[in-house]
């Protein structure tokens, strides 16, 4: 009796065919190369893609784009102004005085604002004649031309500010409608971008806290 083959044995070999061995043409060439060019574009056009949306993402993400309408910022913020605002600052710290801002107004949480910061949680806001008192304290504010007539009183809690248009007798704001709780904030204005010649970054005014200007 003969013996049995191991399996691999029994696989038969086929000699290459002519097509096996014969080199491509020119054309087929050329066909190939468009193939893998038209592949390697593609493959370029949706990183190009992919990159795109995830800078949108990240910008739409820490920043915003709004228009000043009206003139309740007048002088600082002009009608029509276009603004980037940060949206990420507030992660960092919060708020300060002078800081200026775009929010959800508490009576109409449905529009976006932009006012200035003049009064900060745990503090007591006073307003005489248009000039504005913290704590008892007299606060400087060169950025107003048009100072209010009204006078009233205000209590700060946890999370809640004070703010105010620069244009104080043309301004819906915390003096008309109340306190604003923090979380109703969007973001911090950064940059003027239009028109052109208003180009700039925007102007917080910086100032010590009531408590520091008696030292």
């Amino acid at each position: 009796m003969g013996e049995l083959q191991p399996e691999e044995a029994q696989i038969e070999h086929f000699p290459a065919t002519d097509s096996e061995h014969r080199r491509p043409t020119d054309g087929e060439r050329v066909s190939l190369a468009r193939a893998f060019g038209a592949r390697s574009l593609l493959h370029e056009a949706l990183e190009t893609i992919l990159l795109t949306l995830i800078i949108f993402l990240v910008l739409n993400t820490a920043t915003g784009r709004f228009q000043v309408r009206g003139s309740s910022m007048e002088p600082t913020l002009h009608d029509g102004q276009y603004l980037v605002i940060s949206k990420l600052i507030y992660w960092v710290h919060p708020p300060q005085r002078g800081d200026i801002i775009v929010f959800h107004p508490p009576n109409n949480p449905a529009e976006d604002y932009i006012k200035r910061v003049v009064g900060l949680a745990g503090e007591q806001i006073e307003i005489q004649a248009g000039a504005v008192w913290v704590d008892a304290v007299p606060v400087e504010e060169p950025y107003v031309t048009n100072p209010g007539s009204y006078s009233g009183a205000w209590s700060l809690h946890e999370g809640e500010l004070f703010v105010l248009g620069d244009n104080r007798r043309n301004s819906s704001d915390s003096h008309t409608w109340g306190v604003l709780p923090q979380e109703n904030i969007v973001g911090k204005a950064w940059l003027c971008y239009w028109p052109p010649e208003e180009w700039s970054l925007v102007a917080h005014h910086i100032f010590p806290q009531p408590a520091d200007q008696g030292d």
